[in-house]
């Protein structure tokens, strides 16, 4: 069934149109306000058209894979599989400011297809909006959230549970991409998204962002606070973003400069123990 909706994440709006599968992640964010920063459009067909290789994700076994190609407009393609072998799920064509894009499934996980566009579109299209998809776990704790950043398998989501479970008031905002935005006063939110990785938490919340914290498995519990350029650095590496699109990369690091005056980061380096939560909450609390 062809069919318009439209839906808000971290204050940003944007439109879907055609017939395209209702996904529950993002019922939450339904709205009618303000103005898209990009339309996708669900398409039946696209015209072939000659491409010029950019890039492909090599994130390896168990995560998706994605060809990012350039097309003769100045456009991009990108086609998606759930895994590397896997047949293709979709071909998204955007314009150069991401502000328009068409997407056609190829096989027949729709949803799949969607949200992994819908996930692309939000992080290229907001990056001159001074917003980061982060990949990152998020609490709530006396009315400000805290991040928790690492490499996969760090610890991130043992964390936040940890948090949950000794500190009283805790409650979880996102547990895989939340949205950190740089206010236009200077000031730095979080917010929930429709993206949660495998844990079903999607939250139209935002908070004050109180502090960042960079997970690091040890056999001790210590934490840190970061100067300027570390912070920097540990920000970047926890944000969706991709510095071949020149056009957007200035926005990105303008947003980081941002948030590293405003933000304090720490690296924490730990045990998975309510030792290390409660060394956490009483430093970056404080």
């Amino acid at each position: 069934m062809q069919h318009v909706q439209s839906y808000q994440v971290a204050g940003l709006r944007f439109t879907i149109e055609g017939d395209f599968p209702v996904l529950q992640n993002l019922e939450p964010f339904c709205s009618e306000q303000g103005e898209d920063i990009f339309r996708l459009q669900v398409v039946s067909s696209l015209l072939p058209l000659p491409t010029t290789p950019v890039y492909r994700t090599e994130d390896g076994p168990g995560f998706p894979e994605i060809s990012i190609d350039a097309l003769p407009d100045g456009g991009y393609r990108f086609r998606m599989r759930p895994l590397p072998g896997k047949p293709l799920e979709a071909e998204l064509r955007t314009n150069t400011s991401f502000s328009q894009a068409q997407l056609m499934f190829l096989g027949k996980d729709h949803s799949f297809a969607l949200n992994n566009s819908l996930m692309l579109l939000y992080t290229f299209a907001s990056a001159v909006h001074g917003a980061l998809e982060m990949h990152s776990s998020v609490v709530m704790n006396d009315g400000k959230g805290y991040l928790f950043l690492g490499k996969s398998g760090t610890g991130k989501s043992t964390h936040s549970s940890l948090w949950l479970k000794h500190i009283p008031g805790t409650e979880l905002l996102n547990d895989d991409n939340p949205i950190l935005r740089l206010m236009p006063d200077g000031s730095a939110r979080v917010f929930g998204s429709p993206w949660s990785g495998k844990t079903p938490c999607y939250k139209n919340q935002d908070v004050p962002a109180g502090a960042v914290v960079r997970i690091r498995q040890a056999p001790f519990n210590q934490i840190e606070k970061l100067p300027a350029v570390q912070a920097y650095a540990s920000l970047m590496a926890s944000a969706s973003s991709f510095r071949p699109f020149r056009e957007l990369a200035e926005g990105w690091h303008r947003t980081l400069e941002g948030l590293v005056a405003v933000l304090p980061c720490y690296v924490l380096d730990c045990l998975p123990d309510q030792a290390a939560a409660e060394l956490c909450y009483k430093t970056v609390h404080g």
